[in-house]
């Protein structure tokens, strides 16, 4: 049989009896870093009650009739987004800015919100922005006529809040790689070892 060496703590040698912990490097972020992350989160907030703004206010009424952004399902969900957004941006420039350690559950729960409200406002103005272009070229195979002739007013205002959108989904995307830095810069990735073949002693093989 195998012979396998333990030392003292009773584990094999060259295996670790340690479980597989993430640790914290030692450097926290500098200061400057610290003062300059909850403006930057404070810039999409900006953006996104911007557009909310913009779009709420988007209604016109003329000869031939009436239209508003409330008639529109993808302009009624750009607006819930950027105001989940801008909510979400205001927290989180709050909880960045309070003097405290910086911890690895608020690292993944940064990380992880970052990425989520980046996909849910690129998604608003994406599907919004598809909108508005039938809203300005129509759409003959589904009978979708053109309405920025008539209503340009509308168009030009929606038009503005879809772009203003856009710019906060940039600020999204950087805040997203700004977390995901922020991540796996500051904290290791679990160390294994893995056991080796020493002070395991293999009976010889012989012919025949």
């Amino acid at each position: 049989m195998d012979k396998i060496e333990k030392g003292n703590n009773g584990a094999p040698i060259g295996q670790s009896s340690q479980p597989m912990v993430q640790r914290p490097r030692d450097e926290d972020d500098t200061p400057a870093l610290r003062r300059a992350e909850p403006f930057a989160r404070l810039v999409p907030m900006a953006l996104c009650v911007a557009a909310l703004v913009v779009m709420l206010k988007n209604s016109e009424t003329n000869d031939s009739g009436s239209v508003s952004y409330s008639d529109l399902g993808a302009f009624r969900y750009l607006v819930h987004a950027n105001g989940i957004c801008a909510g979400y941006s205001l927290l989180s420039a709050i909880i960045a800015a309070v003097p405290r350690p910086f911890t690895m559950s608020q690292a993944w729960t940064f990380f992880f919100l970052d990425q989520v409200l980046t996909y849910l406002i690129l998604a608003a103005g994406a599907v919004s922005a598809e909108v508005l272009y039938l809203e300005q070229k129509g759409d003959l195979a589904i009978t979708w006529s053109s309405a920025c002739g008539t209503f340009a007013g509308f168009c030009h205002k929606a038009t503005a809040s879809v772009i203003i959108t856009f710019v906060a989904v940039a600020y999204y995307a950087v805040l997203s790689l700004f977390s995901s830095y922020k991540l796996f810069s500051k904290y290791d990735a679990p160390v294994i070892t893995y056991p080796t073949t020493k002070g395991i002693e293999i009976p010889p093989v012989f012919d025949g």
